[in-house]
């Protein structure tokens, strides 16, 4: 097995003045380990990194179509926004389709996660609404899968909750890690969260690109929309919209909170998770980078935009540089 250095440094006057442990799996088509970095035991939260497969029930049921919905909804609702107005405009169509309103869903406000959505959203002093949250659109789709089926709408985030045993079903199927044996506790948009191993989640990962592969409807239909809408995905100024922007859709990834990044490399049908140990955001972006590289599905010259993510330069109040954030 392949072993990984992924660890990366916060340098100051050309000294190191941090260092951000980061743990990997690496996972092949036929879904065998065949790399790590550190622990690829470790446990952890998914978070957003689970939302391609917590929507699958409500496509596989049929209801997802019935709706009318179509790969912007389906891309939405595996998206962790920027809170930009296409986004919210998405994710209120969503609701509306299905009879629904920004009141019913679970999640709260906050500022967009883009520069882009920021600046506009304070330009026309808009009223952040549940409809910025990163992940209205996962939300969304809950909602229409829970009235869909004939279940009570309130507290479909809830473990437990029909919609709830579904996606943990879907998790368990696709991990193959017993629902018993999985975790499970509150994400910061409100909804329940699935802890697992990294192996866990890179096989997930593998699984699904190999089933698009195949041909499986459903899969190849949820990393379409992803690799065709990588706006939707993510925002203007995202890691997840540009990488997959700069690589034409061959490279899937989806970020979660607290360091952890699900990718999938579609052409190879290899798949990872990167979970920074301290859950430091600054250390996952080149993270990922620097195993794409070593795993040849990126050249060690990248393009501007991903360079941008690989050494991200540390500026003080007078914007002067004076160290960066880089992999070890």
């Amino acid at each position: 097995m392949q072993k990984y250095d992924l660890d990366i440094v916060v340098t100051r006057g050309g000294h190191v003045e941090s260092t951000h442990r980061v743990h990997a799996a690496v996972v092949d088509e036929k879904g065998t380990l065949v790399g790590a970095a550190r622990d690829p035991a470790f446990e952890t939260f998914w978070r957003s990194g689970a939302k391609p497969f917590q929507v699958l029930p409500f496509l596989e049921s049929g209801d997802f179509d019935r709706v009318g919905w179509g790969a912007d909804e389906l891309a939405l609702a595996c998206a962790s926004h920027g809170g930009e107005p296409e986004h919210v405009a998405l994710a209120h169509s969503m609701l509306t389709s299905v009879g629904l309103e920004e009141g019913d869903l679970a999640c709260g406000p906050h500022e967009p996660l883009t520069a882009r959505g920021a600046k506009l959203a304070r330009d026309s002093r808009a009223r952040l609404s549940r409809l910025h949250n990163n992940c209205s659109g996962k939300h969304a789709a809950m909602l229409a899968r829970a009235k869909q089926a004939g279940w009570a709408t309130q507290g479909y985030e809830r473990d437990g909750h029909p919609v709830q045993q579904a996606v943990l079903e879907s998790i368990s199927r696709w991990t193959g890690v017993p629902s018993d044996n999985i975790m499970t506790a509150v994400d910061g948009c409100g909804a329940a969260v699935f802890g697992l191993s990294l192996e866990a989640m890179a096989r997930a990962y593998a699984r699904f690109a190999a089933a698009a592969s195949r041909g499986e409807e459903v899969p190849a239909r949820v990393l379409e929309a992803m690799s065709t809408r990588p706006f939707l995905l993510g925002g203007s100024d995202r890691f997840d919209t540009i990488l997959i922007e700069e690589t034409d859709g061959r490279i899937i990834a989806k970020v979660g909170a607290e360091g952890v990044h699900s990718v999938a490399i579609l052409d190879t049908g290899i798949a990872f998770t990167v979970k920074v140990e301290d859950g430091a955001q600054r250390a996952h972006c080149p993270a990922v980078l620097k195993l794409l590289q070593r795993l040849g599905a990126l050249p060690e010259a990248l393009p501007p935009r991903l360079e941008d993510f690989i050494n991200r330069p540390i500026r003080n109040t007078r914007n002067e540089i004076v160290g960066d954030v880089q992999p070890a």
